[in-house]
C-alpha cells in the first residue's frame, strides 16, 4: 500500500476501528430463491431474518406475473417518468394503490417509486419545498429508519428546515415543541411499524395533533402495508383513520413480495411531488415489469389468501409471544411479525448468532448504528410459509443457546 495514497491509508484504518468494535458487516450470498430455507455459502439455513412477511416473493403466481409483464413491456423502462419511462403497467399500479388507501386520504393519488428509500427522501425534500427557505419545521422520531433520518437532513440542509426529534412512544415532548412553533409548514414524520422494535405507531393520536397544531404527518409504513388491517392495506386500515394530513409511505419489497415503493397523498400534494421532488424527477422508472407483477401481488394480499396468511402469522406471533420466555436476555413486546431480541452488547449478539448459525438458522445480529449503542439484539422475523412447528423448533433452541452463552460468561 503506497504511504502517499491518503484515502486508501484512511479507509483501511477505519475498517480496522470496525474490526475492534466488533460493527464491520460483511455479505454473505444466497444460492436460492428468497424463502424460509435459504443455501447461503453453500449451506442450508432455515431463515428467520426475510422481510418477505406473507411468503409471496416466490409466488408462483407473482413468478408467473413477473414472467408475462417482462414479455409484454420488456426488462427496461429506458427513461424517467417525466420524459417516456411511465408504462400504463405504472399507471394501473398507481391508481390500484391509491384505492387501497382511499378510504383514509381524501382524493388520494399514488406514485410508485424503484425503493423506499428513494420515496422517503422525495417525500420529505419536496414538501419542505411548498414554503420559502426557513419557514418549514420538521419534526422525526428517533427510532426512524435511515431513509427518514438521511431525508431529514437533506432537507434540512436544501431549505433551512428546523428539526426536532421526538419520542414516539412519550408524544408530550412533540406536543410541547409543536405549541411554540410558528413556521408555516409543520413535517411529522415517522415509521408506522419501527423496524428494529417491532411496535406500532400511536396514529390516531399523532393525527389529532397534527389536526391541532396545522401540520403534514408523514408515516412510511414499510413494515406495515400488507400486515396490517383486515385487507392488508397498512396502518391507516389497522386505525380506521381518515385525514387530508397524511402522506402515506408503503413498501413494495417487503410483504408485497417483489420491489419498489410508493407516496400517496391526496392529489394536490403527489403533483406537487411530481414537479418538485428531485429524486423522482432523475430517476429512471422501475421496470413495467415490476409494476405488472405487482398488481398481481395486490390481488392476493387482500384476496382469500392474504387474509389466509395474516391470520397464520398472527398465530406464530401469538405463539412466541406466550412460549418464548428468556432467563436474561429481553424479548420485546411486539404484535408484528417483526420480534426482536436484545441482548446488549454487540459480542453477545454475534456469539449468539454463530450459535444460531451453526444450529441451522439464519438470524443475523444486529448492532450499532443501526440500533442505539448497548442494544445489540436478534431480529427475528416471521414470514407466513413458516410451519407452527418451525417456530416451536426454533424457539427450543433459542432457550438452548441462551444457556450456552450464560454458562460461557457472554452475557
Amino acid at each position: 500500500m503506497s504511504k502517499d495514497f491518503h484515502a486508501l491509508n484512511r479507509a483501511h484504518d477505519q475498517i480496522a476501528d470496525l474490526d475492534a468494535q466488533l460493527l464491520r458487516r460483511k455479505l454473505r450470498t444466497t444460492q436460492t430463491a428468497c424463502d424460509i430455507k435459504a443455501n447461503v455459502d453453500q449451506r442450508d439455513l432455515k431463515a428467520f431474518c426475510s422481510n418477505d412477511y406473507l411468503g409471496l416473493a416466490n409466488h408462483p403466481k407473482l413468478i408467473e406475473a413477473m414472467s408475462e409483464g417482462a414479455k409484454r413491456y420488456g426488462v427496461g423502462s429506458g427513461a424517467s417518468h417525466l420524459i417516456s419511462g411511465h408504462s400504463i403497467a405504472h399507471d394501473l399500479l398507481e391508481k390500484k394503490l391509491a384505492h387501497f388507501e382511499s378510504a383514509h386520504i381524501p382524493d388520494a393519488r399514488a406514485l410508485f417509486f424503484s425503493t423506499g428509500y428513494l420515496a422517503n427522501i422525495t417525500a420529505i425534500t419536496g414538501l419542505v419545498r411548498l414554503v420559502d427557505q426557513g419557514q418549514a419545521s420538521i419534526y422525526s422520531a428517533g427510532l426512524n429508519h435511515a431513509s427518514i433520518i438521511d431525508g431529514v437532513k437533506l432537507a434540512s440542509a436544501q431549505s433551512k428546515a428546523s428539526v426536532f426529534i421526538f419520542d414516539h412512544q412519550n408524544l408530550d415532548s412533540l406536543i410541547t415543541q409543536l405549541k411554540d412553533d410558528q413556521n408555516l409548514l409543520k413535517l411529522i414524520v415517522l415509521d408506522g411499524v419501527f423496524s428494529m422494535d417491532g411496535d406500532i405507531a400511536p396514529v390516531k393520536e399523532l393525527i389529532a395533533i397534527a389536526q391541532t397544531y396545522d401540520a403534514l404527518l408523514i408515516i412510511d409504513d414499510a413494515h406495515g402495508f400488507g400486515i396490517l388491517g383486515k385487507q392488508g392495506h397498512g396502518i391507516l386500515e389497522h386505525f380506521d383513520v381518515c385525514s387530508e394530513r397524511i402522506v402515506y409511505i408503503g413498501t413494495l419489497g417487503k410483504a408485497a413480495g417483489v420491489s419498489g415503493a410508493f407516496i400517496c397523498a391526496s392529489t394536490p400534494f403527489v403533483e406537487w411531488l411530481i414537479q418538485k421532488g428531485r429524486p423522482y424527477i432523475y430517476s429512471t422508472a422501475t421496470p413495467p415489469a415490476i409494476a405488472h407483477a405487482l398488481l398481481a401481488s395486490l390481488d392476493l394480499i387482500e384476496g382469500d389468501e392474504g387474509t389466509h396468511r395474516r391470520q397464520h402469522l398472527n398465530q406464530l406471533i401469538e405463539i412466541w409471544r406466550t412460549e418464548m420466555n428468556f432467563k436474561r436476555w429481553q424479548k420485546v413486546e411486539s404484535n408484528t411479525p417483526i420480534q426482536p431480541v436484545i441482548l446488549g452488547s454487540n459480542a453477545n449478539a454475534l456469539a449468539a448468532a454463530k450459535l444460531l448459525d451453526e444450529a441451522g438458522y439464519w438470524i443475523p445480529a444486529i448492532r450499532p448504528p443501526t440500533v442505539p449503542a448497548g442494544s445489540a439484539r436478534l431480529r427475528v422475523t416471521f414470514s407466513a410459509n413458516h410451519h407452527v412447528d418451525d417456530l416451536r423448533e426454533l424457539i427450543r433452541t433459542l432457550k438452548e443457546i441462551e444457556q450456552l452463552v450464560i454458562k460461557d460468561n457472554l452475557t
